[in-house]
């Protein structure tokens, strides 16, 4: 690997599930404009289209993460056309409110199935592929792995398996030379944000539309691009973020502090609040379904 390598995204090849809108969008358009060669994947064809021909007709293709087949059958297509494979960032995502006890069990089954299965399935069709020198993965988590909130119980839970999946993933593919990345973001400039934060039982709780504040895009693009050109073990945004992590206890019990008034409202608010997950999933078979 140059020098030159090690601090550039050009010529990298480059796969980015959820790449439809919001962190995966803006970061396919932001390494396409520095030079790297991207591939694209996603639920949302037409916003992908859209994505794919701003980043100079890239491929892309539709693919619902949480289909084992798809994601195996849907990788090797990219990855041939891109002629290889340098890093992939599992980005795809969702959320939606869940009231633990109560809420829907679905909720907890298709967050799973996208944040922590689709993370699984993406690595595992993609790995063998950049498994070398020059290779990487990049694992979107969130601060919600570390800081839990009421009714994000399925959300926490998930990013907190990627996290997972991530740490051990880095031991297990290190003697390729390859290197694993986690990113942990707070409440960004997203559609997910504003879907996420966006319901009377979330108000009850913060009293407000976020927790912390949203914070603008574009320096987690750049910090994601830096992670990529260097193959960091570790990104943040905003800044903040890094403070929190190492004391996870503490920020946890400020959040328990800070929230405890309006939860039993906004439980109660949850438990018939018709709150759809951040993008619309395609259907699929829940455990109960294949158990009746």
């Amino acid at each position: 690997m140059n020098v030159f390598s090690s601090v550039s995204v050009a010529d990298r090849r480059i796969l980015i599930t959820g790449a439809a809108r919001g962190i995966g969008a803006a970061l396919a358009r932001q390494l396409h404009a520095r030079g790297a060669k991207v591939a694209l994947l996603g639920l949302e064809a037409e916003l992908l289209a859209e994505v794919a021909h701003e980043c100079g007709d890239a491929p892309w293709r539709y693919c619902d993460v949480g289909d084992s087949a798809q994601v195996e059958r849907v990788v090797a297509t990219l990855v041939s056309e891109l002629g290889g494979l340098d890093v992939v960032v599992a980005n795809a995502g969702v959320a939606r409110q869940l009231a633990l006890l109560g809420g829907d069990p679905a909720v907890m089954e298709e967050t799973l199935a996208v944040n922590v299965l689709g993370v699984y399935y993406t690595l595992r069709a993609a790995g063998p592929h950049m498994c070398h020198p020059d290779g990487y993965a990049l694992i979107v988590s969130s601060l919600a792995a570390a800081v839990n909130l009421p009714l994000a119980g399925a959300y926490s839970a998930s990013k907190a398996g990627a996290e997972a999946l991530g740490n051990t993933l880095r031991n297990e593919i290190r003697h390729t030379g390859a290197k694993v990345g986690i990113a942990y973001f707070a409440e960004l400039d997203t559609d997910m944000t504003t879907r996420g934060f966006g319901t009377a039982a979330a108000r009850a709780i913060l009293g407000r539309s976020t927790v912390s504040g949203v914070a603008p895009l574009g320096p987690a693009i750049d910090a994601v691009e830096r992670a990529i050109a260097r193959r960091k073990r570790k990104v943040v945004s905003p800044w903040w973020v890094a403070l929190a992590l190492p004391f996870r206890p503490i920020a946890q019990r400020a959040v328990d502090i800070a929230l405890r008034r309006g939860v039993a409202q906004a439980l109660e608010i949850a438990r018939t609040e018709e709150a759809p997950f951040t993008t619309d999933q395609p259907s699929r078979p829940h455990r109960r379904e294949r158990q009746s």
